[in-house]
């Protein structure tokens, strides 16, 4: 499901000039790192989170080159997660189009992942506010604990529900807050409008990824560019595995899949069984919630073209259905 064009008419010309930025990253002395980082930057994403940034820093006047500087900074980040991600869970396909990992080996795509967060972080310290660095700097710990955690907790049926929404705070939920707090900081907003737009985007970052665990059982390989059910296959614990779990505790298909993850027919056993409970409707629900626990945050703001998209936002979000 990709963002409405409309969403971000507002920003249109500023999201121009982070992409802009992004494209000209591979634009340096090593070939073989260009080359790299140009099949990295040619796939361009729904770009939500630099959106963020932007929108949340348009209620007040300011140099557009600061927080735009800024919103290139949290995508970067975001794509040096994702290019991490994927050589950990040593994944051959992201958005349709070979990982670098697969193209080039884990290697290459560790140093080059590398290289993208220290260049998200050199964009960062061109804004020159002390409070942004440090929240981003934690947010770059947060991404790596939340990653680990995935890891550590990964095939654990009693995983409980308060260490479900850490880890996607920390994976998900904690870049989505920093977009939003740091375009509302440096565009001089006042603190009462900051706090706002941190909550919204936590709110917002929590309802994705819970949508996202969602769509891994309801949507097809087309629409994820992923295979149905890929993340319980690496053992990966998301609402409504832990749904599911509570609602049959004993003889429960998914256990038996995490005793044989390799064993194709018990993954579409537990695909079969989550998609047959309540777990899908009820973390819906649950999505719905943290919906509207964002939307609620807007009321602090003015009625603005930028405060619609927000809200065009959430209602995106609360959409993401397969």
């Amino acid at each position: 499901m990709q963002v409405a064009t409309t969403i971000y008419a507002p920003i249109e010309e500023r999201l121009a000039r982070v992409e802009h930025s992004l494209k000209a990253m591979p634009e340096i002395r090593s070939d073989f790192l260009a080359k790299l980082l140009s099949h990295v930057f040619d796939t361009v994403g729904k770009r939500t989170r630099p959106a963020l940034t932007l929108l949340s820093s348009s209620f007040h006047d300011h140099d557009h080159r600061v927080t735009e500087i800024m919103a290139t900074a949290v995508e970067a980040l975001h794509i040096a997660s994702l290019v991490h991600d994927d050589t950990v869970d040593s994944s051959s396909v992201r958005r349709g189009r070979a990982t670098l990992n697969s193209l080039w080996g884990r290697n290459a795509a560790v140093l080059a992942g590398d290289y993208i967060f220290a260049k998200s972080a050199t964009y960062v310290c061109d804004t020159g506010d002390i409070r942004v660095i440090r929240r981003f700097s934690e947010t770059i710990m947060e991404l790596s604990t939340g990653e680990l955690q995935e890891m550590s907790e990964a095939y654990n049926g009693a995983q409980t529900m308060e260490q479900y929404l850490e880890r996607i705070y920390n994976k998900t939920a904690s870049l989505f807050t920093t977009a939003c707090q740091s375009g509302a900081i440096l565009s001089g907003a006042p603190e009462k409008q900051v706090a706002a737009l941190k909550e919204y985007g936590y709110n917002l970052g929590m309802a994705f990824q819970i949508m996202d665990d969602i769509l891994d059982f309801e949507a097809s390989e087309e629409d994820v560019g992923k295979p149905v059910g890929n993340d319980l296959s690496h053992g990966t614990i998301t609402l409504p595995v832990i749904i599911a779990l509570r609602q049959q505790s004993e003889a429960n298909p998914i256990l038996a899949l995490f005793d044989s993850p390799e064993d194709a027919s018990s993954l579409s056993l537990a695909v079969e069984f989550i998609l047959g409970s309540s777990a899908i409707e009820e973390s819906y629900a649950v999505a719905s919630d943290y919906c509207r626990a964002a939307r609620r945050q807007l009321d602090a703001l003015p009625d603005t073209p930028a405060r619609a998209s927000l809200e065009e936002l959430v209602a995106y979000v609360n959409a993401m259905r397969a």
